[in-house]
């Protein structure tokens, strides 16, 4: 899975993400599956920070 690959720290894999989103992708779906990532693992990692994917603006706040 990419996730082993991604940033442990919240904060780190929050920026990557967010870069991601405004760069490459259109939805949280469409990077999940490009990246092999479980959009729910992801969501409840950023979510321990306070972070949640807004789709309108695609990208977590």
């Amino acid at each position: 899975m990419y996730y082993d690959r991604m940033p442990q720290d919240p904060v780190m894999l929050l920026s990557l993400v967010n870069t991601k989103l405004r760069d490459d992708y259109s939805s949280l779906e469409a990077l999940c599956d490009d990246m092999q990532l479980d959009a729910k693992e992801l969501q409840a990692k950023l979510l321990q920070i306070g972070y949640v994917y807004d789709p309108a603006l695609n990208k977590f706040v």
